[in-house]
């Protein structure tokens, strides 16, 4: 598979997802609670979904930062704190 079809493929993956998270969701919150099998298996759905959903979804951003169509976030520079620890330690 092309980059692409694999970034379309992942894309699609995500829309399911995370329709199926707002609608097992939505099931599961409106259940009747004394029927608990319903309420349990639309719950775990709704988990199922929301957890591919992310993963789809973060796995996006990381193709958008590769490719350049999105803007590498900032990264602290933590250069600063191994520098105070050092001279922390020197002082007596």
């Amino acid at each position: 598979m092309s980059s692409a079809a694999v970034k379309k493929a992942i894309a699609i993956t995500n829309v399911i997802a995370w329709a199926g998270f707002w609608a097992f969701g939505y099931l599961a919150l409106s259940a009747d609670w004394t029927d608990t099998a319903q309420v349990t298996i639309a719950f775990i759905l709704a988990a199922l979904g929301g957890g591919l959903g992310m993963w789809a979804y973060l796995r996006l951003v990381r193709y958008s930062e590769e490719s350049g169509y999105a803007p590498t976030p900032p990264r602290a520079d933590r250069s600063h704190l191994e520098q105070d620890y050092q001279s922390s330690i020197t002082k007596p």
